[in-house]
C-alpha cells in the first residue's frame, strides 16, 4: 500500500511539473511579444487597452487629407520651440488642440497651465536628405500629451512602414531609418520609440506627468502659418483664443542655441534647459543630483561648476567636478554627452547617438569660462 501511495505521489508531481512548466512557457512567450521589436506592416503587436486611448492615430481626426501629409484640420494649430529637445537629428512637426472654448494660461517662465481637454501632438519624422529638410521624409512616430481630469497622459503611436497610419504601441517600438546629413553622409541609426513607462519618466515633475516644451519662453518666437506670413506665436495664440493673461510690453524668450549670433552663454544655458533641465531641477526626477539646470538659475553653483557629484557612480568618469571652468574635458557634464553607454550617458532616454553641434556648443562655454 505505500509503495503504490508512493508512486502516486511521484505521478502527481510529474504531472504538477508539466503543468507548471506549460504555464511558465505560456507566460515567457507572451512577454517575448511586450518587446518592442522593429515594426513593419505585418509586424504590429498591437499591446494597448482600449481605455488608454484610441487604437489609431487617425480616430482623433486631427488631420485632413492623406494623414502622413499633417495638414492639421481648423481646432488644431501648428507650433515650434526656440530650442528643441535632441532626439537622434529627429525633425519634429508639433500641433496643440484646446478644447472649443477653452484657453491655455501665460506663466513667465514654466509651461503654460492647460485646460482639461488639451492634447500636444509632436511628430518625430527624417527628412530623406536634409539638404531638403521639405521633402520628401519618413514619420517614425507620434507622442500625444492628452489632458484628463486626472492628469495628463502619454501615448505613443508607431506610423506604419507605408506611411498612412499610426498605431498605439504602450510597448514602444524599434525601427531602422537612414539619411543623408547635410554634409551629403548617409547615416543609419535603430531608432528608438519609447514605451509608455519611458515617456512617463521623462515628463514627471513633482510626481505627476507634465509638459515640457511649449512655455511662454519656448513660443516667444515666429512661426509661417502660411506662405510667407511670418507671425509671432504667442501673439497667435491669443489672437486665436488660445491663451489668456498674455502680458503687454517685452515678453521672456529663450534662444535658439543653434542661432550662432545669439550670446554664447545664453546658447549653452538654453541647450541645457530644453534637453536636461525637465529631470535637473527640484521638482524633477533627478533632483538628487542637485544639478539645476533651467536657464533661469542664476547660481553658478547650481549649474555644476565646482561641484562634487552626489550619486554619479562610474557615470563620473572618474573626473571631480559637475564642470571645471575652462576644462570641459574634466568636466562630468561633458563626459556623460559624449557618451552612448547606456549606464553613462547623459540624457538617458532619448537618444543613441551623440550630438556633435549640442556637445561642442557646450564644451566652447566650459572652456570659455573665466
Amino acid at each position: 500500500m505505500k509503495i503504490w501511495k508512493s508512486l502516486f505521489v511521484n505521478k502527481m508531481k510529474e504531472y504538477l511539473y508539466i503543468i507548471i512548466s506549460f504555464l511558465f512557457l505560456l507566460s515567457c512567450g507572451k512577454k517575448e511579444k511586450e518587446v518592442p521589436q522593429e515594426s513593419t506592416t505585418s509586424s504590429f503587436s498591437f499591446t494597448s487597452n482600449k481605455e488608454l486611448g484610441k487604437e489609431k492615430l487617425s480616430d482623433y481626426n486631427f488631420f485632413k487629407r492623406q494623414l502622413a501629409d499633417l495638414a492639421p484640420n481648423e481646432n488644431v494649430h501648428p507650433y515650434n520651440l526656440n530650442s528643441a529637445l535632441f532626439s537622434d537629428y529627429a525633425h519634429k512637426a508639433r500641433f496643440v488642440q484646446l478644447p472649443e472654448g477653452k484657453s491655455a494660461d501665460y506663466h513667465s517662465t514654466e509651461v503654460m497651465e492647460f485646460p482639461v481637454g488639451s492634447i500636444l501632438i509632436k511628430n518625430f519624422y527624417y527628412p530623406n536628405d536634409f539638404s531638403e529638410p521639405n521633402g520628401a521624409r519618413r514619420i517614425l512616430e507620434t507622442r500625444l500629451l492628452i489632458h484628463e481630469e486626472e492628469g495628463w497622459k502619454a501615448l505613443p503611436y508607431v506610423w506604419n512602414d507605408e506611411q498612412t497610419e499610426a498605431f498605439l504601441e504602450i510597448a514602444g517600438a524599434t525601427k531602422s531609418v537612414s539619411w543623408r546629413d547635410k554634409e551629403g553622409k548617409k547615416q543609419k541609426i535603430n531608432y528608438s520609440i519609447p514605451n509608455m513607462n519611458q515617456c512617463r519618466s521623462c515628463h514627471l515633475k513633482e510626481n505627476k506627468i507634465m509638459p515640457i516644451g511649449p512655455s511662454a519662453r519656448q513660443l516667444n518666437g515666429t512661426y509661417n502659418y502660411a506662405e510667407n506670413s511670418e507671425e509671432n506665436q504667442l501673439q497667435y495664440w491669443e489672437e486665436h483664443g488660445l491663451l489668456l493673461n498674455l502680458p503687454e510690453g517685452k515678453l521672456p524668450k529663450i534662444v535658439n542655441y543653434e542661432n550662432e549670433n545669439a550670446p554664447l552663454a545664453d546658447r549653452a544655458r538654453a541647450y541645457l534647459e530644453i534637453n536636461c533641465g525637465h529631470c535637473h531641477r527640484p521638482e524633477g526626477p533627478a533632483k538628487n543630483s542637485a544639478l539645476h539646470l533651467m536657464a533661469s538659475v542664476d547660481k553658478t553653483a547650481a549649474w555644476g561648476i565646482g561641484k562634487t557629484p552626489i550619486a554619479a557612480g562610474k557615470g563620473s568618469g572618474g573626473l571631480k567636478y559637475d564642470i571645471v571652468k575652462g576644462n570641459a574635458d574634466q568636466s562630468i557634464l561633458v563626459y556623460r554627452m559624449e557618451s552612448t553607454d547606456p549606464g553613462i550617458m547623459m540624457p538617458e532616454l532619448g537618444r543613441k547617438m551623440v550630438h556633435k553641434e549640442g556637445l561642442a556648443l557646450v564644451k566652447q562655454w566650459i572652456n570659455e569660462m573665466d
